[in-house]
């Protein structure tokens, strides 16, 4: 009897890629800061019990996301994918989609470990925009992310900080994680017609619960 071959892993589940993914990621969205339904599955909940490791709620496997809730601020957008364009920049959502958030397409997707980046604009030339109140949010407070898969990530929100584009801290926002957390941007400080806003919002959240 011929031995079993062992099958290979796929590579887009091996150590080296996760470590290339998250490189990549660090590397490549410091050039952020210059631009600013039920599918018939069960019923699966998982939270972080009173007391426990915030970081022991499972992560989940990889599946794209499909909207951004944030339901303290009233808001609930539908995602679209960005990624770096030509100019190794992060693309933002298009204009005339003012009212949808970015996913970063290279990172972590909603519930998975590493850091997940969503961006949005903070206006338009046709008014405010889908992150208008970000600025607002308070620790504590959640943001759900839907996946295509039917389920929700759930981070809560811990601290949410302005930072001057001229001073952004790189490795704070952009770093590795070993749990699942999100980074949620948009412009923030004082509008410059020629330069645009000066400074970044980023709110920082962790993975609290999945459903």
């Amino acid at each position: 009897m011929a031995p079993r071959r062992r099958r290979r892993r796929p590579w887009y589940r091996t150590r080296a890629f996760r470590l290339a993914r998250t490189a990549a990621l660090t590397a490549v969205l410091v050039t952020l800061v210059s631009r600013c339904g039920d599918d018939g599955s069960p019923d699966h909940t998982e939270t972080v019990a009173a007391g426990a490791d915030p970081g022991s709620v499972r992560p989940l496997p990889r599946s794209r996301p499909t909207s951004l809730r944030i339901p303290s601020l009233g808001i609930d957008a539908r995602i679209v994918g960005v990624r770096l364009g030509r100019d190794r920049q992060l693309e933002t959502p298009p204009f005339d989609r003012p009212k949808a958030a970015g996913w970063y397409e290279g990172g972590a997707t909603p519930g998975e470990a590493g850091t997940a980046i969503a961006v949005g604009h903070r206006d338009t030339p046709t008014g405010p925009a889908v992150f208008a109140a970000l600025p607002m949010v308070k620790p504590g407070k959640t943001i759900e992310a839907r996946r295509a898969d039917g389920r929700t990530a759930v981070y809560t929100v811990d601290r949410v900080q302005v930072f001057d584009k001229s001073g952004f801290p790189d490795k704070e926002v952009y770093g590795r994680s070993r749990r699942p957390e999100l980074r949620v941007l948009t412009c923030g400080g004082l509008y410059n017609r020629r330069t645009g806003y000066s400074s970044n919002v980023v709110v920082f959240a962790h993975l609290t619960a999945t459903r």
